[in-house]
């Protein structure tokens, strides 16, 4: 029989050379070739056939030929196991491949994450999202793996998974992804990591630091242990132990870098150490200095009597406990130069390594590279260069700043190495900045910090405007994008050139400049940070601004921002600035937020104060989802809502977060913006404004 079989596809065949295919055949092109056997899962309706058709059930992806065979999603995947990972209190989840291919070898996976309401839930329905909290790694979709790992999960808390297998005709199929589940309720962890580590003071033997509570302790904290050494001599590790979020650390030599970790303990035991960061004791030479500035001041009180001894012992303890030390504009020279060459060190060029440009600025270049001074260890460096044929104006601009920034001296402000100005091209040499900007980084990494940890960085900008508020010097233009992030998310204040952009009412109204309008800046700082580098006033013109802020309205809370936190915002945006607070009572404000993280919490903000909206999205156009998501300038998930069979204006202006979620789009400003874009959409199709 199977050779009779194979007999008549051969006549079958020789027969097809010169008549139209019959049924169960296809000839892809016209002419002599020879008729083709239908492939697996397909079939013709009709003689004269130039494709097969898949049978129901069975689908070709859009990259495969018409000569391929038909194939299907694959099955469910399959051994679903779940384990606690070592340390944090994560969950591990691990399957094998699905036992069905669907005729295919490409598979990726999804997850699923529900909280249900007690471990002995009957119904999946009655489960809830777990939401944004929970993070997965490596991803909750694509992927390609067969492991990923559940974080941030809250203790004593059931969770259904269920782990989807998916391949490239499973968006064609009308049924949904198939799944495995399990669940399992967790147990109390141990604390999750401290998120930072505060400098209060330094002395020459001594460092004070403090920390915020971890953001899930998992139960009362029973005490923290501290772990510090010198950076030098890394094996030697010492601890010590605090039941507070305060400690003194002892015996420690001048002018030294120590490196510190941290981190908590509760009944379960301890959690992770923090990141490494670092501190630098107070230099002997530095610390004598503050001394010999205050001997004339002692004389002088001896010999001027009692009164003019009040007089100088108050501006000993002005010296003696905050270390003022004003700022002088170099402007007021008569040859700026000079403020260079008084308050910057020149290096030589020897000791300078340029490795690579990394970026341009307003007079030349910016290089890292290593510089190497004398009996120091190397550095890694930000290189500014003068280009070449720049004019003497030009070149008094390029080194203002080095002048400006040579006079501060503080962890939350960028740090000036040096000058070259001898030898051509001149160049201001800094300390370099792992991270780069914080607008773009904080772009780059959306969603992935905790809103405290978001909060102390805009603590440490807040340390150093402090400071530089405290030396009579204005900013004028601060703004995430004039503020670096460290490897160790260390943010610093920088930007000392002339570039001036006018933000707070009296600036742009009257061209007042005072530590007022950079508390103006601030709260506009604070809200970049909360919506992870989203541009303030969105697509607004400077005169539209104006206008608005003229008129009281101001910026509403980022998604998910907490009430406290805008509050301390719209208290920077009064419009008196002598009722805004200063940068001393803003951090006071993100100190106690930071000790008392419950009061983080994201809730519905109530304000009495007119508050902004972006420009809507123009659906004057939109006919179609395409043309919506164009609109968006989000067509890059155009394949994700065809998956979703998400075909119509009507089916988007239902959507909620948890749709958005669902089809995939990852990134938190996406999700936000095509949210908020369904809404709009919703009312407009209320309101009769778009055809269906």
């Amino acid at each position: 029989r199977p050779v009779r079989w194979v007999l008549l596809n051969h006549l079958c065949a020789l027969f097809c050379l010169s008549a139209a295919c019959p049924v169960g055949y296809f000839k892809s092109v016209s002419g002599s070739n020879p008729c083709s056997v239908c492939p697996s899962n397909s079939r013709t309706s009709q003689e004269g056939s130039s494709v097969c058709e898949c049978r129901s059930g069975f689908y070709r992806a859009a990259n495969d030929a018409n000569s391929t065979a038909c194939t299907t999603p694959p099955s469910a995947p399959v051994s679903l196991t779940w384990e606690y990972e070592s340390g944090d209190g994560g969950v591990s989840l691990r399957w094998r491949p699905p036992v069905e291919m669907g005729g295919r070898t490409e598979v990726w996976y999804g997850v699923v994450c529900r909280i249900c309401p007690s471990p002995t839930f009957s119904n999946p329905a009655a489960c809830s999202w777990c939401g944004e909290g929970v993070t997965f790694s490596p991803s909750q979709t694509n992927l390609k793996q067969t492991k990923v790992t559940l974080n941030n999960l809250l203790t004593r808390v059931t969770y259904l998974i269920q782990v989807q297998a998916m391949n490239e005709v499973s968006s064609l199929s009308p049924f949904p992804a198939r799944y495995t589940s399990i669940n399992f309720t967790t147990s109390q962890s141990v604390p999750s990591t401290v998120p930072m580590l505060h400098q209060l003071s330094r002395a020459p033997d001594s460092i004070t630091l403090s920390w915020p509570q971890p953001d899930r302790p998992n139960g009362d904290i029973l005490e923290y242990q501290l772990r510090y050494y010198d950076k030098v001599y890394v094996d030697s590790a010492m601890m010590v132990y605090s039941e507070t979020n305060t400690v003194t650390v002892n015996a420690l030599i001048p002018g030294s870098i120590y490196a510190f970790q941290i981190r908590a303990r509760n009944e379960r035991g301890y959690g992770p150490y923090s990141s490494t960061i670092y501190f630098t004791t107070l230099p002997l030479e530095e610390h004598s200095q503050q001394i010999q500035n205050r001997l004339p001041l002692l004389v002088g009180s001896v010999m001027g009597g009692a009164a003019f001894l009040l007089v100088v012992a108050a501006i000993i303890v002005v010296v003696v406990f905050r270390g003022v030390k004003y700022y002088v504009d170099p402007s007021t020279y008569e040859d700026p130069s000079e403020a260079v060459k008084e308050f910057a060190r020149e290096i030589e060029p020897s000791h300078i390594k340029i490795e690579e440009v990394i970026g341009a600025a307003q007079f030349g270049e910016v290089s890292r590279g290593r510089y190497r001074p004398v009996g120091r260890r190397e550095v890694l460096v930000a290189v500014k260069t003068l280009r070449w044929g720049a004019s003497d104006r030009e070149k008094g601009m390029f080194l203002s700043e080095a002048g400006v920034l040579g006079q501060f001296d503080h962890p939350n402000v960028l740090k000036l190495e040096g000058v070259v100005t001898r030898t051509p091209p001149e160049r201001i040499i800094t300390e370099f900045m792992e991270n780069g900007p914080l607008d773009g980084f904080l772009r780059e990494n959306e969603g992935q910090f905790s809103v405290l940890q978001l909060v102390g960085m805009l603590r440490g900008v807040g340390a150093g405007m402090r400071y530089l508020s405290e030396r009579n010097f204005v900013h004028r233009d601060l703004a995430a994008r004039n503020v670096l992030v460290n490897s160790n998310l260390v943010c610093k204040v920088s930007d000392f050139g002339l570039s001036r952009l006018m933000r707070a009412p009296e600036a742009f109204q009257h061209r007042k400049f005072s530590t007022a309008s950079d508390v103006w800046s601030f709260g506009i700082l604070m809200w970049e940070v909360m919506s992870y580098g989203e541009r303030p006033y969105w697509d607004m013109s400077n005169q539209e601004v104006m206008k608005a802020v003229a008129d009281q309205y101001r910026l509403p809370p980022p998604h998910n921002c907490p009430p406290a936190l805008h509050s301390l915002m719209l208290q920077c945006w009064q419009a008196e600035r002598g009722e805004r607070p200063g940068f001393d009572q803003l951090l006071s404000s993100l100190d106690r937020l930071i000790r008392h993280p419950a009061s983080l919490k994201a809730e519905p903000t109530r304000c009495s104060q007119p508050l902004l909206s972006p420009t809507p999205t123009d659906l004057t156009a939109v006919v179609t989802v395409g043309d919506w998501l164009k609109a968006l300038r989000m067509e890059r998930y155009q394949e994700e809502f065809d998956r979703a069979n998400i075909d119509t204006l009507d089916r988007v202006s239902i959507l909620t977060m948890e749709d958005v979620q669902n089809l995939g789009v990852n990134l938190l400003g996406h999700q936000r913006k095509i949210f908020s874009a369904a809404q709009q959409l919703r009312a407009h199709l209320t309101q009769g404004q778009v055809e269906v």
